[in-house]
């Protein structure tokens, strides 16, 4: 069994890693934070109080005729927007048209959404035969054309507006069946769903609790496309002749307009614009609820104004109460010294997670990075490599490689990323591209860096892959992710992280996917490419039984500080903090309760 104990659940009240995302915000609030979906939303409200107003606020009924006001120009006596070939006041009869095209769009998005939702579930979730029945109807339905059915349809039921855009929804329920099927399959597969199943709950519960929950936010931006094409299609079939004169609606003023453009042109325009605005609003909701439910789940990166005011703040602050840190020994590579960083509250300021830490890497060095969850381990890690999410702000400090200073010049970090600094991530199958395979992965991020050619680059890559000790490369060579273990894809990565020759390896848990037997070979791998290569490496662990067997040096973080630093022997033997003490008391409780 192993004595290496995760000591990430030490403290309960640890914070996460990267800030949680601001919460206590509704979709509808942070959607009115955006002043192009603000205007859509007001136009689209506007649409339905001019229709559902039209009993009381529309100047005359829909069909009411006066022939002394034919074609009447607009704002003439008693018609704003002037008169039809019929004398029909054209502003009365697009309130009421308003309705009649109000009902089409529900209806085509009421039929479509339950028949493509129920589908997609059932068929997503289960699979099976209903499965693929349904695919094969979704494939049959989408492939026929509907203005022909439309058309075919009049000659079957007349001019029924509500049949027409029925068989309409029908047509367009596929599209929501694949959007939903789609990722459902995605999602059942999901551990929460595996764990919803061993409490207890039935295939109904979970399906509405957490499948529907997962496909929500996908519908709702579809229904605004849907109902801007149910306009364009009531006001196209009407337009065509199928709908009903006997009723006023968008498409019908505006093939009454038409047919009668010679006699009067400017009636053609208020159909047509209204139409038009009421599609172009609903697609840039659509387009505009799309960005925030995306991005719901994440803070917002700061403005770059904003931005600058922060620094320039913290650095304020940073100058009035940080003492000088003493300097690098002269065998250092890499030096970071006074970095603070933070992230967005929810009041506007920063909330400072990494609060002035000194550390030096010596060449040749193993210097490991310990600590509870939320410590700021990963923060050092990612800020060496240039990859901290958007919303950090580096609020002060300089991290040098061989004198550089990183933070200061990005074209630098980009530079040196890749080349003199590589990056062994954890969870190895996550960080391979299933749509490769491994030796095109592996070229491919050689000839990013390396000027050589595609043979020279295959060459290289087979060599290395020898040399970490995974048997026959050329096979493995054309294999996909999928076709190898997680040992094999961890040695992949550090073969892909030395492939360029780097002078600094950042490994973020490099073991945590992994069993022991494996750890164990990954270990002894990166000690011997260490001692072969003179490798400098950041090795970020919350396994101390890792920092004992790999480690030279170890730095010990609380809370976004380093509260102990001291070579791995003395560190073990006569730790100087409580909190270390405390780790260590930690590890050595799981190791008698594994005995």
């Amino acid at each position: 069994m192993s004595t290496t104990p995760d000591i990430g659940a030490l403290s309960p009240a640890a914070a996460p890693e990267i800030p949680a995302p601001v919460r206590g915000q509704s979709v509808l609030r942070r959607l009115l934070k955006n002043p192009l979906a603000v205007l859509c939303v007001g136009y689209l409200l506007l649409v339905v109080v001019f229709g559902l107003s039209s009993p009381w606020l529309a100047p005359t009924s829909a069909n009411l005729s006066d022939l002394d006001d034919v074609n009447a120009g607009p704002f003439s006596a008693g018609h704003l927007l002037g008169a039809d070939s019929s004398g029909r006041d054209v502003l009365s009869r697009l309130m009421w048209g308003t309705r009649e095209t109000l009902l089409a769009c529900v209806i085509i998005l009421v039929v479509s959404v339950v028949l493509g939702l129920t589908t997609g579930l059932v068929a997503g979730f289960y699979r099976g035969r209903f499965e693929a029945v349904a695919s094969w109807v979704s494939d049959v339905v989408m492939s026929l054309p509907g203005i022909v059915l439309l058309i075919a349809l009049y000659a079957r039921t007349g001019p029924n507006i509500v049949a027409a855009m029925t068989v309409f929804g029908l047509i367009v329920a596929p599209t929501y069946y694949r959007l939903v099927r789609s990722i459902v399959v995605g999602v059942r597969n999901e551990l929460y769903v595996d764990a919803a199943k061993v409490v207890g709950l039935s295939d109904l519960r979970i399906v509405g609790r957490h499948v529907l929950w997962a496909v929500r936010a996908p519908v709702v931006i579809q229904s605004s496309f849907i109902l801007a094409a149910g306009i364009g299609i009531e006001a196209g079939a009407t337009f065509l002749g199928l709908g009903d004169p006997a009723k006023s609606s968008w498409g019908v003023v505006l093939q009454e307009a038409f047919n009668n453009i010679y006699n009067d042109k400017a009636n053609v325009v208020w159909p047509a614009l209204l139409i038009s605005l009421t599609i172009l609003a609903l697609i840039l909701l659509g387009n505009a609820l799309r960005d925030v439910l995306q991005s719901s789940s994440t803070v917002k990166p700061p403005s770059r104004r904003r931005r600058a005011r922060i620094i320039a703040r913290a650095a304020g602050t940073a100058a009035a109460s940080t003492s000088q840190a003493a300097p690098a020994p002269p065998d250092t590579i890499l030096s970071v010294r006074g970095l603070r960083m933070g992230y967005p509250d929810e009041s506007g300021g920063v909330r400072e997670v990494v609060h002035g830490i000194d550390l030096d890497v010596r060449r040749g060095e193993i210097h490991g990075l310990v600590g509870e969850s939320g410590s700021g381990k990963s923060q050092i890690a990612f800020s060496t490599l240039g990859i901290l999410p958007k919303e950090a702000v580096v609020l002060g400090g300089s991290i040098r490689l061989d004198g550089d200073d990183l933070l200061a010049d990005g074209e630098l970090m980009r530079r040196a990323r890749g080349r003199r600094i590589a990056y062994v991530p954890q969870e190895p199958m996550s960080n391979l591209d299933p749509s490769f395979t491994i030796g095109a992965q592996l070229t491919q991020g050689l000839r990013a860096v390396k000027k050589v050619s595609k043979a020279e680059a295959k060459r290289q890559m087979l060599g290395l892959l020898a040399q970490v000790g995974i048997n026959d490369p050329e096979r493995v060579f054309g294999l996909y992710p999928h076709e190898i273990s997680g040992g094999m894809a961890q040695r992949v990565l550090i073969c892909g992280a030395v492939a360029s020759d780097p002078d600094l390896i950042v490994a973020d848990e490099p073991t945590t996917a992994l069993d022991v037997t494996v750890q164990a070979e990954v270990l002894e791998l990166l000690r011997t490419l260490r001692d072969e290569r003179g490798l400098a490496m950041i090795l970020v662990t919350h396994n101390l039984g890792v920092v004992a067997d790999l480690c030279d040096t170890v730095s010990v973080m609380k809370d976004g500080r380093i509260v102990e630093r001291n070579d791995v022997d003395s560190l073990f033997t006569s730790p100087a903090q409580a909190y270390t003490q405390e780790l260590l008391s930690s590890s050595r409780q799981v190791e008698i309760l594994e005995v």
